[in-house]
């Protein structure tokens, strides 16, 4: 617990970080899933679209190993990006064969959406905060978002840790200026 002492009523209380991170994580996520929502996909979609726009041609399968997902899991997300028009097939599968996919100009309509949504939220949050501390921050807790994907909860086994215990981040991780 972190404590920071004041004798205003203003003061933070002894706080948790990773308690503080959750609520934040929760309320962001929410933000973005409402604006998301209001286009009909959610963020896991917005995903598979980012990794199809910067790796035109993946397959279903090599979709599911980079979000740490089922291929079953990976099949609904593409197929209601594709009912909708946002990814369509570059080659059929079947049979043996892997299907390609790419991003049709829905799919990037859909991600500039993204962008903007999280574009609000980090101008939200340097409203909130010094912009600057928060530059300073993102190295830290992207260490720490790697760091915690490394390791199971707390009272949780690596074995039940879920679908995401084995991942480790990639270049693809990375925070980038063009990725939502």
């Amino acid at each position: 617990m972190v404590n920071v002492v004041s004798g205003d009523r203003g003061a933070v209380p002894p706080l948790s970080p990773a308690f503080l991170l959750i609520m934040l994580g929760s309320r962001l996520r929410g933000g973005v899933e409402a604006r998301l929502a209001a286009e009909g996909i959610a963020i896991r979609h917005l995903s598979a679209l980012g990794h199809l726009s910067r790796d035109p041609g993946l397959s279903y399968s090599e979709l599911a190993r980079r979000a740490s997902v089922t291929p079953q899991s990976m099949q609904a997300t593409l197929s209601k990006l594709e009912e909708s028009g946002a990814v369509e097939k570059v080659t059929g599968g079947g049979r043996g064969r892997t299907a390609k996919l790419a991003v049709t100009d829905e799919g990037r309509r859909l991600l500039d959406v993204g962008k903007q949504a999280y574009a609000e939220l980090d101008a939200l949050l340097s409203e909130a905060m010094d912009p600057s501390a928060l530059r300073e921050m993102l190295p830290g807790l992207f260490r720490a978002v790697q760091a915690a994907g490394d390791r199971p909860g707390p009272g949780r086994s690596r074995e039940s840790a879920g679908p995401h215990r084995h991942s480790r981040t990639s270049k693809n991780d990375r925070p980038r200026e063009d990725r939502p």
